[in-house]
């Protein structure tokens, strides 16, 4: 007999020892839950809007076994499914795995959002007080019947140690796998689920890559519900899109939603009646036991998602790659298309300026550089930012010499301290580098280097791996400060802008070798563990220098806090020293 056998038996021997509970949740929701005034605008009693409803009922039929959702921001899906908590701890307790991308995000999921709304509702008051035996912590409760364990997606030892008949899964899509060859966290969580013949399991998360998506993987296999709305005109039932909201140009407050059916105009006044009268289309009817929603920020009734205020974040957000993918991702709920798989160096070469670090343009008002450490050579690229955040590639030099030798670093150093003067009549300065101490046994050498310049900004870097990761954050080692740099997220944003155009500017003293290695990699889609995943490539043959410079000068960007309006004065002035002043100290190493 194998082991999915008996699996199997176990399940449905467990599932007619315990009878499923017959409890319509969004009654018992609103009955039941009161949202406090620190998680909440309309503090009080929960009241669930209608496309909350439909998939509340899912979590709470004990028929459904599994649960994905689709979804944007602002459409209540936290508040909801700390509800869902509540339900399953009071009427049908057993033991509850909520995982999340982060410890961070687990902890403020308890402490800004269950204890909260659990201390609010008199129901649940007491339901998470401490056991006498001590074993409860702040991420682990136990309650009559069951326990509350909430981990972070990125310890795959989080998802071994624990089984679960009801398992909540929130922002998967943020869910990195774990380069050890663990597999992916997903996988690894339903597993703790297989005991159970009556298990839960809900899926929630706004997509991301849509190469990657798992939301969007689970979305497809489900029974595929989409929200519609009625006309008010003709009473056609059709899912709010993007490609229907129209305003005039340049006015976000005329937004309003055309019917594809009739043509009718509908003003913002009439959303909440749409959406009343709303209603979940399943698309795929032929699957059971696994609904699916997908919805967006255009149905909810959040003031802040009113039509005219997402127009406004649109007009905003298209300005840049980075802010148009997370307005499509998170409010749209569509998941984003790369399509920068490979960049073309020709046309990249032809957008050369006439500009360098002998002439720089007076709308670069602060400076950045990037080094990256061979054996025979320091290669170091250095970037100018303007306020509205365009960069302009100055210049990319190179020190010979190796890093083990002092001489080579005292170069290094003579060029970080240059200034030059600025067209505003000041003077302007690098403020903030980063040196890679991540290869070719040089970190002790960067150590050095970088720690007696850390109060200029001149950091120890290492670069690490997933698209996820922020751009920068300072390691926890205590050997030395070090900058720990999301290559893979910064490397996706100079793609992104690359492939816009406008926003990377080069300079003419730039050569084509060096946008051949700005261009020596590629975006792929690989499986690990039969899961895809996004990497950079290196083309085999080419160098990537210049790629990762430009790299860590962009992750240096992150380390500067500064107020442009000011630094404008201060170079305008010419007041070198009120300038330099602000940037030495800045509180950017404790705050980081």
């Amino acid at each position: 007999m194998t082991t999915d056998t008996l699996q199997k038996i176990k399940r449905d021997t467990l599932y007619t020892l315990r009878p499923p509970a017959k409890l319509n949740l969004a009654d018992w929701v609103e009955k039941n839950i009161y949202l406090p005034s620190s998680i909440a605008a309309a503090p009080g009693r929960m009241r669930l809007w209608p496309h909350q409803r439909g998939m509340a009922e899912s979590i709470g039929d004990p028929a459904v076994e599994r649960v994905s959702i689709l979804k944007s921001a602002r459409i209540g899906y936290t508040q909801l499914l700390i509800a869902a908590i509540g339900h399953y701890v009071e009427n049908d307790p057993g033991p509850i795995l909520v995982v999340v991308p982060t410890e961070a995000d687990a902890r403020n999921l308890m402490v800004n959002g269950i204890e909260p709304t659990f201390g609010e509702s008199p129901l649940l008051r007491v339901a998470l007080s401490s056991d006498e035996g001590g074993r409860d912590t702040l991420m682990q409760r136990r309650f009559p019947g069951g326990s509350l364990k909430l981990v972070s997606a990125r310890a795959p030892r989080n998802l071994r140690a624990h089984t679960a008949r009801i398992l909540l899964l929130d922002e998967v899509d943020g869910f990195e796998i774990d380069v050890r060859g663990e597999g992916d966290p997903v996988a690894l969580a339903e597993k703790r689920t297989l005991s159970y013949g009556d298990r839960k399991i809900v899926i929630g998360s706004t997509p991301v890559d849509e190469a990657t998506s798992r939301i969007l993987r689970a979305y497809e296999t489900s029974d595929r519900r989409v929200y519609e709305c009625p006309c008010p005109d003709c009473g056609e039932f059709h899912e709010i899109m993007w490609k229907d909201i129209r305003w005039d140009s340049g006015k976000p407050d005329t937004a309003h939603w055309a019917c594809p059916s009739c043509g009718v105009i509908v003003e913002e006044v009439r959303k909440a009646q749409m959406v009343q009268n709303g209603r979940w289309h399943i698309t795929r009817p032929d699957v059971e036991g696994h609904h699916g929603y997908k919805i967006n920020a255009l149905v909810s009734l959040l003031p802040n998602a009113a039509w005219s205020k997402l127009v406004a974040e649109f007009l905003e957000a298209k300005r840049s790659p980075e802010t148009l993918k997370a307005f499509t991702t998170t409010l749209l709920a569509e998941p984003w298309r790369d399509d920068a798989e490979q960049l073309d160096q020709d046309a990249l070469f032809s957008r050369r300026e006439p500009f360098s670090l002998e002439s720089i343009p007076s709308e670069v008002l602060v400076i950045t550089a990037g080094c990256d450490v061979q054996d025979d050579r320091i290669e170091i690229t250095t970037t100018g930012w303007t306020k509205e955040g365009d960069a302009l590639v100055l210049a990319h030099e190179i020190v010979f010499g190796s890093p083990l030798q002092d001489e080579t670093w005292l170069e290094v150093d003579d060029l970080l301290r240059r200034h030059w003067k600025h067209p505003l009549g000041g003077i302007i300065r690098y403020d903030a580098a980063i040196v890679d101490s991540g290869s070719g046994g040089h970190t002790d050498a960067v150590y050095t280097f970088c720690g007696p310049r850390n109060g200029r900004r001149i950091m120890a870097g290492k670069g690490v791996a997933g698209f996820q990761r922020p751009s920068t954050a300072l390691s926890t080692s205590r050997r030395a400060r070090l900058i720990l740099v999301g290559v893979d997220a910064v490397k996706s944003q100079i793609f992104n802008r690359l492939e816009a155009g406008g926003s990377i500017r080069f300079s003419d003293t730039l050569d084509a070798n060096w946008f051949e290695q700005l261009t020596a990699e590629r975006i792929t889609t690989r499986y690990r563990h039969g899961h895809p995943v996004r990497a950079f490539e290196k083309i085999s043959g080419r160098r990537n220098e210049a790629l990762d410079t430009l790299t860590y000068s962009f992750a240096a960007r992150q380390l500067v806090n500064l107020d442009l309006s000011r630094r404008n004065q201060q170079l305008n002035t010419g007041n070198a020293t009120s300038a330099r002043t602000t940037v030495v100290k800045s509180g950017w190493l404790e705050g980081i």
